[in-house]
């Protein structure tokens, strides 16, 4: 079938016929499945929530429910075919598979697991990276894979001489469902430095971290460790037998279907909104929220805000991650939804609803927020210095208390951070035309676009698609697939996917960039109340051990 007829098909012939592109996404909170057709429409989707939990004093995903929770996405995504289009899928175009960034994988030769997942959460390797920046003049993050390895050899972790492979979230179910042990660039690129000219890791820096990682632990190499980097369009094997069933266990599914390589979250967020070119850019929100700016030349200087990875084509990002994001503001959410449902006398209020309703009032707020201080930090935040978090509202009593000024406030909280980073790029001379965003945080129309545009000084978009995020984005990377000879990934970006695109765009409010420089100026004078905070108030002993 012809790339047109595919376009021109029906839904039902697309599923049924195989013609569909899948995306999976593991998200901090979801776990994500996302079909789409050749024209990058969604066709169905299906979903599964999940929560991190504190094993031994480290943030962790048991992988048991990492297939739990992909069959059940899964499983809901072919029922929804079948109730919304008569057809349900045996075979697809083509499967990616995404997840959120960096963290500790390892895994012995019998590809057992060693010790618990150790997400990108963790705040635990700061020696590890202080030396490994150091010693290799590149910015290496407390959450990147290297920096995990390093901090075990240098704990003197038992179970460090037993590794015979490292990955990343993405990459182990990759492997598992296909057998082959590879990363998208742009997810290796948070295990370690990728060099922009040949699209793999870069070979000097990684020689000098087998000195370190070899002096210490003698026989050890990192270079065995890492999984092969591939390019977007590449060819990263096909779904085996065994697959098939993790996928979908009631043995519907066919193996054999080609995958696009894994990518991380930061990548198919890219990916998602268009801009995976020079002078574009992204944020994207959720339990963490980073910016992505596609870099037109190197960075002068090594900073500590700023990680340095790469597109799903291996071009240069400059990336600004905060740890902490939206889930403070959706804690204050179910508090404001269960003092709604209280007045309507224990009736069901809707989510939506509610927060809908608290998004808008932040536009009624002042500018600078009423003199009121939101911090968002559930756990540390590097960027500001902090090893760990405390959420907090704080205020004087001259503060102008309000719901509206609370708002803006708490949206305030959730950008704040980023901006501080976003100045370290400033200073470099980064340039940037427009920022896309996605996440949940914009279902609501305006309101978060809005205020971003004021925090980043730039007007901001957001895609019709944004809201299905990067599962969406995976899947387009695995529709990528069959175009990838003829067309490079920014073309077929533009031309293929968001040529007709509908998207609504924010600039910048001149009394909203004023106000909000305002509040961060408090915002950055506050931080000391968040360090005594977090000296003061330790009622975890686990996290105490941290």
């Amino acid at each position: 079938m012809t790339t047109d007829a595919r376009q021109d098909a029906s839904p039902a012939r697309l599923i049924a016929g195989g013609e569909a592109s899948l995306g999976i996404e593991f998200g901090s909170t979801r776990i994500k499945a996302c079909l789409i057709g050749p024209g990058a429409e969604v066709l169905a989707v299906g979903g599964h929530e999940w929560e991190n939990e504190l094993v031994a004093g480290r943030w962790s995903y048991p992988l048991e429910a990492v297939w739990s929770g992909l069959q059940a996405a899964y499983a809901e995504l072919a029922a929804e075919c079948e109730a919304r289009h008569g057809a349900r899928p045996t075979g697809f175009a083509a499967i990616g598979v995404s997840a959120m960034m960096h963290g500790y994988l390892a895994f012995d030769a019998a590809g057992e697991l060693l010790v618990p997942f150790r997400t990108w959460r963790n705040t635990s390797t700061g020696p590890a990276a202080t030396e490994l920046t150091a010693a290799l003049g590149f910015n290496i993050p407390l959450r990147w894979s290297v920096a995990h390895l390093y901090q075990a050899v240098l704990d003197g972790e038992e179970h460090v001489g037993r590794i015979a492979s490292l990955t990343t979230l993405a990459g182990y179910v990759h492997r598992a469902l296909t057998g082959r042990s590879v990363l998208g660039v742009g997810d290796a690129s948070g295990m370690f430095p990728i060099d922009p000219e040949t699209g793999g890791y870069d070979a000097g820096r990684l020689a000098r971290a087998d000195e370190l990682v070899g002096a210490r632990m003698p026989g050890l190499r990192l270079s065995a460790l890492l999984p092969e980097v591939l390019p977007a369009g590449a060819g990263a094997g096909a779904l085996t037998a065994a697959g098939a069933l993790l996928l979908d266990p009631s043995g519907g599914l066919r193996p054999g279907i080609p995958f696009c390589p894994p990518e991380g979250d930061a990548g198919t967020g890219m990916v998602a909104t268009g801009a995976v070119a020079p002078r574009t850019g992204n944020v994207s929100v959720g339990t963490s929220v980073f910016a992505m700016v596609v870099l037109e030349r190197a960075l002068a200087d090594v900073h500590p805000e700023i990680d340095v990875v790469a597109t799903p084509d291996g071009a240069a990002v400059a990336m600004v991650h905060c740890n902490n994001g939206a889930s403070e503001l959706g804690a204050w959410a179910v508090v404001f939804r269960e003092f709604a449902g209280a007045l309507g006398g224990g009736r069901p209020i809707d989510a939506d609803e509610v927060f809908g309703v608290l998004m808008r009032a932040a536009l009624e707020g002042e500018a600078d927020g009423g003199g009121l201080l939101g911090y968002n930090f559930l756990s540390g935040e590097p960027i500001a210095g902090l090893e760990a978090g405390r959420p907090l509202v704080a205020r004087t009593p001259g503060s102008r208390l309000t719901l509206a000024n609370f708002m803006r406030t708490q949206l305030y909280g959730v950008f704040a951070t980023l901006a501080l980073g976003m100045e370290v790029l400033a200073g470099e001379g980064v340039g940037v035309d427009r920022m896309s965003a996605h996440g949940g945080v914009f279902r609501t129309p305006v309101v978060a676009q809005r205020v971003l545009a004021a925090v980043l000084g730039v007007p901001v978009g957001v895609e019709a698609s944004a809201s299905e995020g990067g599962a969406w984005g995976i899947a387009v990377l695995a529709g990528y697939l069959r175009e990838a000879s003829a067309l490079s990934l920014p073309d077929y970006l533009a031309q293929r996917v968001f040529a007709h695109a509908s998207s609504s765009v924010e600039e910048p409010h001149a009394a909203d960039v004023a106000g909000f420089r305002r509040y961060l100026e408090r915002f950055r004078a506050g931080l000391d109340i968040e360090r005594a905070a977090v000296a003061a108030l330790n009622d975890d002993p686990e996290e105490g051990e941290r």
